[in-house]
Formats: structure tokens, sequence, C-alpha cells
């Protein structure tokens, strides 16, 4: 008899159910579990995003402050910048801007909505410099920008705050090795070396075919090539160029406080007498070399005008002066009619001259010029105002400025004529249309001569800083801009050495002297250039009478604050 065992089908079954509801369970406490870390993950990333999004429109309040601060003090100076604080407070971005402003409320961190903090933690001192202008030292306040913002319609409630600190820096001119405010071009045939600081506020063009070291930092407000000019037909045969500190590029540019935009146009003015009605102590006003001389003198086609301070001077007993001098200028291919200033004959004159003595209340006192050429002169013609006998200057210095083209005949503030020692020179600078060094050899009579028969230069020395126009490289005349043209010659150079000690300013384009470099036939020989940043400039006590300044705004601190707080 067989015997069969019967299977518990139902055991069984109640156990499968039993593993599934398990495992069911199991799927569905890690279904929420994800669901839960999901919903939170998108509740911190939507939290996050809404942070930054408001962090991002704090800052955008700041910059719009900064923006108009910036503007103000470049064509103003800090003082606008001060007095219009009440303004800038008000300012925050709205719909006018973007429709997206509709979603934000701003406030100064005070209570105030609708507002921004800004404030001035200090006053102007002179100082050393922050940032990308660390070793030059300015006139410096610092300003402090903070906004909170508040995204509204939103789950969450949060608030957003951050702060910018900037430092206003007006710097003197003279502290840079190079100062461009056109296209800044280096393209020398010789080995060069700039000591000092090189700015140019549009591109800056590299392509020397010789070596170039630069031992300071060097900046430009547009781009830095490495290439020539657009317009310049030479080759660009790059040879090797150093920058032992850096450079860079589409930094902020320099700009002079003129009241208008910074253009080579505007900035001229500074060289021009000013309009009839324009008050001295207007933004113009103050920039103008006419007004900052101790000196005035105005040259008509009969008469000779001179005034210091308000007060006029005898004329008849101005020994040091001659407006009957004439040269050949064979680059303009012009005859110069040249008003000459005997820096020798000046020395007396300072000392004893009672009109200029009781102007300036003292004899030696007087240390800057300005000369205006207003005859009416054939086309054949070019003014010009000369400097000679300028070995020794002036106790404190001396700066002549002038509209015209300005020369330099022979060794100028050179107590040690071919040293690049300039311990002992004295604050000084040229100003004008252009500069056109003549050697300690020229004489007029051979101006119009053969070069290199009778045009012959000797060792000369000028230790002075160079404020004057270029004739800007473009298509036709082809190359001309350079720094290494920037001083003119009219002489046969070779082998012989030209010793500069000073800075190299260009602001606008030559109006007068315009003839470009490398006109033809040929007109002067390279000289061998020894040519150095002049270190006293930056020293404050030894800069050139009348220095021009510049400014900048730079960006000293950027920093998250609690909501709600100003430090």
């Amino acid at each position: 008899m067989k015997i069969f065992r019967r299977q518990n089908k139902v055991g069984l079954k109640s156990y499968v159910l039993l593993i599934a509801m398990v495992f069911g369970g199991v799927s569905a406490l890690i279904l929420a579990g994800t669901m839960t870390w999901c919903s939170t993950t998108v509740r911190l990333n939507e939290r996050n995003n809404q942070y930054f999004r408001t962090l991002a429109a704090a800052e955008a309040a700041t910059e719009k402050v900064l923006s108009r601060m910036s503007g103000d003090f470049a064509n103003g100076g800090e003082a606008v910048v001060f007095d219009r604080l009440d303004n800038y407070r008000t300012m925050v971005p709205d719909s006018s801007e973007s429709s997206i402003w509709n979603s934000f409320v701003f406030s100064d961190g005070m209570g105030n909505d609708g507002q921004t903090y800004v404030v001035r933690l200090s006053t102007a001192t002179v100082t050393n410099l922050d940032s990308e202008y660390s070793g030059l030292y300015g006139l410096a306040s610092n300003y402090r920008i903070i906004s909170n913002a508040r995204q509204i319609s939103l789950p969450y409630e949060m608030q957003a705050a951050l702060k910018q600190d900037v430092q206003l820096a007006t710097i003197p001119i003279f502290q840079f090795a190079i100062f461009y405010n056109l296209d800044l071009e280096i393209n020398n045939g010789q080995p060069m070396v700039v000591g000092g600081r090189v700015h140019g506020n549009r591109e800056l063009y590299i392509c020397p075919p010789s070596t170039l070291n630069f031992k300071q930092w060097v900046t430009a407000a547009g781009n830095v090539y490495f290439q020539r000019k657009p317009g310049d037909q030479n080759p660009s045969n790059l040879g090797k160029v150093d920058f032992e500190k850096g450079w860079d590029q589409k930094t902020p540019p320099l700009t002079m406080p003129v009241g208008t935009n910074n253009s080579p146009e505007s900035v001229y003015e500074i060289l021009k007498v000013p309009p009839s009605g324009e008050p001295a102590d207007s933004l113009m006003g103050k920039q103008r070399y006419y007004n900052k001389a101790d000196l005035v003198i105005l040259v008509s086609n009969n008469t000779v005008f001179a005034k210091s301070k308000g007060r006029s001077i005898n004329s008849t007993n101005l020994t040091f002066l001659s407006t009957n001098q004439t040269f050949y200028n064979a680059r303009e291919q012009k005859w110069v009619r040249s008003i000459d200033i005997d820096v020798s004959k000046l020395n007396v004159w300072i000392q004893t001259n009672s009109d200029i003595i009781d102007a300036l209340g003292g004899s030696n006192k007087l240390s800057s010029i300005y000369v205006a050429d207003m005859r009416t002169l054939p086309s054949t013609n070019q003014t010009g105002v000369r400097v000679k006998n300028g070995q020794t200057l002036p106790p404190k210095g001396l700066t002549v400025a002038t509209p015209s083209p300005i020369y330099v005949w022979g060794h100028y503030n050179a107590p040690n004529p071919g040293s690049t020692n300039t311990i002992n020179t004295k604050p000084a600078s040229l100003v004008g249309d252009a500069i056109t060094i003549l050697s300690q050899n020229w004489t007029d009579a051979n101006s119009d001569k053969n070069l290199d028969t009778y045009r012959k230069a000797t060792p000369t020395t000028v230790n002075a800083a160079f404020l004057a126009g270029i004739v800007e490289t473009r298509p036709g005349p082809g190359y001309s801009g350079g720094v290494e043209n920037f001083p003119r010659f009219l002489e046969n150079w070779s082998g012989v050495t030209f010793t500069y000690n000073g800075s190299m300013v260009v602001l606008f384009p030559s109006r007068i002297a315009t003839n470009p470099w490398g006109t033809t036939p040929a007109y002067y020989r390279v000289p061998t250039r020894s040519w150095w940043f002049d270190l006293n400039f930056l020293d404050p006590t030894k800069l050139p009478p009348g220095t021009p300044q510049v400014n900048t705004v730079i960006r000293t601190k950027w920093a998250v604050l609690a909501p709600n707080t100003i430090e």
C-alpha cells in the first residue's frame, strides 16, 4: 500500500505573501525617504538659489552707486563725490532698468527701505595706494557702500547684505615713467629699459625689434597687443620683452578732473589761455597751466604783457626774454619764430626784480612760467618757445608751459651732465604741443644746412618731466607715435648720447607741430639713449611745480555681511 504525503500549500503561499509584504514595506519606506530627501534637497536648492539671487541684487545696488560715484570722481574730483552723498543714498536698482527689480526690496541696513548705505570713512590724505597701484602714493579718501536686499512674494523670507570699500585716489601724473592718454606704442630699435610704472588709457602696442625690459608694473585701460598698431607698415619683428613685475589689461582708466569727458580734445585745454568768464576755481580752471603759473607772459604782434598772481609786471624789464629769434625746423619744414627764455638770466631776474618779488612775497619764489604766443605768423612760420642756458634752475625748480611746441637747447637741470644721478637736480617739467631737444652744439645759423655736415650733436643731458603731444600712427604716414620717438630731434646724433631723467606723458595729439616722424628727407640721426625714470618724482616734495593729477577708483574690500550691519 502506497502512502502519499500531502503538501501544505496554504503555508507556502502565506510565506510568499509575507515576504512580498516585507519587501513592499521596505520599498515604501525607501520611496518615502527618497521623496522626503528629494523634497528637502529641492527646498534647500531653492533657498540657496534665492539667497544668491538676493546677494547678487545687493551687489547690483552697490555697483549702481559705485558707477555714479566713479563718474563723478573722474570728472569732478573727490569734493563732488562728497557733496553728492545724499544723492547716492537714494540710489537703488528700479523697474525702469529691469522689471526683475520689482521683486526686490532694498534697504541701507539701518531701517530705511529704498536706500543704500554710503559713507566716507576717511578724508583725503597723502598715502601709499592699495591694490594694483601699490608702490605709488596719492591723495586718497576711503568710502564704504552697503546694500541689503530682500526678495518678496516667495516662500522663504531671507535677506542678504554686501559691502564694498573703495579708495578714491588722486595720483600725480609724473609718478609714471610713461603715461599715455592715447594709444601707447613702444617699438624701440635699440635696447630699452623702462624703470618706472607704465600706463596707457587706451590700447598698448608692444613690438620692439630689440630688447625691452619693464622694471615696474605695466597697465592698459584697453588691450595689450604684441604687434604693430594698424596703420604701421613696418614688419612685426617682436624681440625679447621682459615684464619684471607683470602686466594687466582692461584696467580702470586714469582720468583728469576737467569737468567733462577725458578725451584728448578736452585735456588739451589745460595748455590754452582760459576763455573770458571761466572761473579759475572751476574744474577746468584748476587744471589750466595759465592759472597755476607764478608768471604769465602773453606775446602779441606789438606788445608783451606779463602778470604774476593778478599783478601786472613791467614787460620792459623781462631781461631773460627774447622774441626775435628764428631757426629752421627740418621735420616741420618751417621756420620757427621763437620766444626764448634764458634761464641763467631768469635766475638773476627773480632775485632782483621788484615787481616779481612783491607779487610772490620774496625773491627766488618763482617756480613756474606760462607763455602764450598770440602773434599772427605766415604759413611758412611756426610758433615755438625755447628754454636755453638752463643747466642750473631757480632754487624752487621750474615748470615752463605753453600751447606752442617747446624746445630745450643744451643741458637742462643738469648739475652733473651725463649722469643718471639726480640727487642734486631741481623739480622741473616742460609742457607744450611737442618736445624737441637741441644739443649743446646747436646753432640757429646752421639749422637749415646739411644735417651731417652742419648739424652734428654733442652729448646733452635733460632732467625734467615732459608733457606734450605726439603725431599718432595712422594709415598714410604710418608709424609715428612710439615712445622712443616722443622727444624729437633735428641733428645728427649718431653715436652721441642723449641722457634723460624724467617722466614722459602724452595726453593729446599735437595741434601745431603735426608733421609725422620719418618725414623725408632725413632730418635727424638717432641718438644713443640713456633714458631713466626720475625716482625723485616718487617723493611728493620733489614733484615739478603744477604737476597734473589723475583720478581713479581702487576697490579695496568686497565682503558679505550679516543683514542690517554696517561693519
